[in-house]
């Protein structure tokens, strides 16, 4: 099948490390409801948990289950 989308790789940690580094502290969240001050504050470990749940969701195109 031929589709048109450009295939984008997944969100390195690098990325993702520097936009949450960049994010604007005391603005609204977003649809997602996650405090862009939890975000800022979390640990490497907390942002490694975070960076595994989004690869995960971006390969596999759906949300995880609860």
């Amino acid at each position: 099948m031929h589709t048109t989308d450009t295939l984008q790789p997944e969100p390195s940690v690098f990325d993702f490390q520097t936009n949450i580094q960049n994010l604007n502290r005391y603005k609204s969240q977003g649809i997602h409801q996650i405090p862009k001050e939890l975000l800022k504050a979390g640990d490497r470990t907390v942002r490694s948990q975070i960076h595994k749940l989004i690869t995960s969701i971006w390969n596999k195109e759906k949300l995880p289950e609860k």
